[in-house]
């Protein structure tokens, strides 16, 4: 099982998760392009070094209006511990997922600009609603941004995007 298969079921597994605690709101839909998104990947990262004492490698980063996702690489990156961070608030880290492979990454390696990652989805796809931001892990730590939306006719789509939010490449679901 690598992780680079295995991000995207773990975030939506970690999300679910998270969510059957939660009650829906207007405020739970996904953000429309332009709005605030309102996600808290840095704020999760620093309490999670706190918590644990020092930097982690990461093997993805998923923040959506509603909570951000950390998976932290433990056992020399062999398994990885789920994280979620909720309403400003570290919750208990989740039952550690072993088996994990895959690229890693620490917080030095996150050079998005936090004003212009969305921009450029925006701009191109100005009726698509943004659900996540995911941040990967690559080669030699380098880091891959990935945002998933939804267009108005219900595709969704994944958009890989610079840290200035240029758009690299689209891949539709």
């Amino acid at each position: 099982m690598t992780f680079g298969s295995f991000p995207r079921r773990l975030g939506a597994i970690a999300v679910l998760f998270a969510l059957l605690g939660c009650s829906g709101s207007a405020d739970s839909d996904a953000a429309p392009n332009g709005s605030p998104f309102g996600f808290e990947i840095r704020a999760a990262v620093a309490a999670i070094e706190a918590e644990l004492d020092g930097t982690q490698e990461y093997f993805e980063i998923t923040a959506t209006p509603q909570l951000t996702n950390v998976f932290v690489a433990v056992d020399d990156g062999t398994a990885a511990v789920p994280y979620v961070f909720l309403a400003g608030e570290l919750q208990p880290p989740g039952p550690t997922i072993e088996g994990a492979v895959g690229q890693t990454f620490t917080a030095a390696s996150l050079d998005f600009d936090d004003e212009t990652i969305l921009a450029g989805v925006a701009a191109d796809l100005p009726t698509a609603s943004i659900d996540a931001l995911s941040i990967e892990g690559g080669p030699g730590g380098f880091v891959r941004y990935v945002i998933s939306a939804r267009s108005a006719q219900g595709g969704v789509l994944d958009i890989v995007v610079a840290p200035s939010g240029a758009v690299i490449e689209v891949r539709p679901l």
